[in-house]
């Protein structure tokens, strides 16, 4: 039977396909270079030359919210209940691209060596015809920054192994977009956050906001506000860490992005006026990659692909993760997590793979999620009475628009210690005061048809 939760997740691929559909990218930034004689022979090295890293521990206060490895078996398709395929025409995104973006394990796949794979094929004789290729993005669209608190989303990928002389059209990218964009506010209003583009094999990186209205508009779309051309020595031979932070902690409000941990542009919110920069970032997003070829960002540098381009170039990706600071810093809040593998109970679970334990185990990629009706709680068993100083909601996309923190010494009359009827999802960090034994989320509005789903419910305290 087909899942109805993944039936409203593979419509959500329409707006995200919409989006880049409208979008040129940055290469409108940078000023045009002449065309580079491209080279007559080519090499394209295999995912699996490198020994796969593990996810690396959150910096320091910070949690790990969200991570995948790529540890499927060789030649293995991606989980659709955490990933999903946008597929069809790259005619179709607006930004000149000419492959085909399929769902094939010739052109997505894990490589059973802990990587995620992009590969773009080519087929005939037309250098500008018969490529295809692969663009995933994340079901949730739940990763981002509470206000006061800090977001870094971070990958480690090798840009696909070519050169200015055999990689032209090649244009590989690590991105996200405003989650706020899969319910209907149109694009750039949304935000888009470009955490690694390159093209042409030039081994460089861009990094680029979008936001506010195309054409022009306060952000100049469809350019964006960008870092321009930064170099990325040995980037095509070798995995090199991109990431980004949304920074809610300061004021004004700053997006950073790195290269290898290198901090290498600053964005601050008063480049633009306060709701343009609102509705482009003070929300969370959803994360994608794709390995486009030709369009708009390659030609505004020479052009491609042409004879010379040669096909098999893959985007290799050995993870991905998502940290956050909640606000006031002492990542995972105040005090000690006192609900990690504790007893845990719900009014209802959705499916046998929901269960209600998946929320304080610590593992972000497990969930629970509940029946499609209000209300419904979810509540965990401290084992003794404790001072409750902080909650951790890290909503997956099914989340509480209204909903209470309640206590309880006897696991029967609870106390309100926080109550809200205006939810964000995403991750939320609620400091509190109160004790209990027993700690519980009680929700009487969901924000979608859908259930109340959480991946973590932590408790802190002492």
């Amino acid at each position: 039977m087909f899942h109805k939760r993944q039936d409203r997740r593979l419509c959500d691929a329409h707006h995200a396909s919409w989006a880049r559909r409208l979008r040129v990218g940055a290469g409108a930034l940078v000023l045009a270079v002449g065309v580079i004689a491209p080279a007559t022979t080519a090499t394209v090295a295999s995912a699996g030359t490198a020994k796969p890293a593990t996810v690396p521990a959150p910096p320091a206060g910070f949690n790990l919210t969200w991570s995948d490895d790529f540890t499927g078996a060789s030649g293995t398709g991606l989980n659709t209940g955490t990933w999903k395929y946008d597929t069809g025409p790259g005619s179709s995104f607006g930004t000149g691209e000419i492959e085909t973006m399929t769902n094939s394990t010739s052109n997505v796949f894990q490589d059973g060596a802990g990587h995620l794979v992009l590969k773009a094929l080519h087929s005939g004789s037309d250098p500008r015809g018969g490529w295809t290729s692969g663009r995933v993005e994340t079901q949730a669209a739940t990763f981002g920054a509470p206000a006061g608190g800090v977001v870094e989303m971070q990958a480690s990928i090798q840009q696909p192994n070519v050169n200015t002389g055999n990689g032209a059209g090649y244009w590989p990218a690590f991105w996200m977009l405003g989650s706020t964009l899969r319910s209907g506010t149109p694009w750039p209003t949304s935000g888009e956050v470009d955490i690694l583009e390159d093209i042409n094999g030039r081994s460089s990186v861009f990094g680029t906001l979008h936001c506010g209205t195309n054409p022009g508009g306060p952000c100049n779309e469809s350019t964006g506000i960008g870092s321009g051309e930064r170099a990325c020595g040995g980037c095509q031979t070798g995995y090199h860490t991109y990431a980004v932070q949304i920074d809610r902690s300061v004021s004004p409000e700053q997006i950073r992005w790195y290269l290898d941990g290198s901090n290498y542009f600053t964005l601050a919110s008063n480049r633009v006026d306060a709701t343009t920069w609102a509705n482009a970032v003070d929300h969370p997003f959803f994360i994608i990659f794709d390995l486009a070829m030709g369009g708009g960002f390659p030609d505004a540098f020479g052009g491609g692909p042409n004879s010379a381009t040669v096909s098999g170039g893959q985007l290799n990706v050995d993870y991905v993760a998502v940290y956050n600071k909640p606000p006031g810093g002492g990542g995972g809040g105040t005090g000690t997590n006192l609900s990690q593998g504790k007893a845990t109970t719900a009014s209802s679970t959705e499916a046998p793979g929901t269960a209600a334990a998946n929320a304080t185990d610590g593992n972000t990629g497990t969930r629970w999620s509940s029946a499609f009706s209000d209300p419904q709680w979810l509540q965990v068993d401290l084992g003794a009475v404790h001072q409750i100083s902080h909650v951790l909601l890290n909503w997956e996309a099914a989340y509480g628009k209204a909903f209470q923190i309640q206590t309880s010494a006897n696991g029967s009359n609870w106390t309100t210690i926080y109550s809200t009827t205006s939810g964000t999802g995403g991750v939320q960090d609620l400091s509190v005061s109160g004790s209990g034994r027993y700690v519980r989320m009680y929700g009487t509005q969901r924000a979608t048809p859908y259930g109340y789903s959480l991946w973590e419910f932590q408790v802190f305290g002492s």
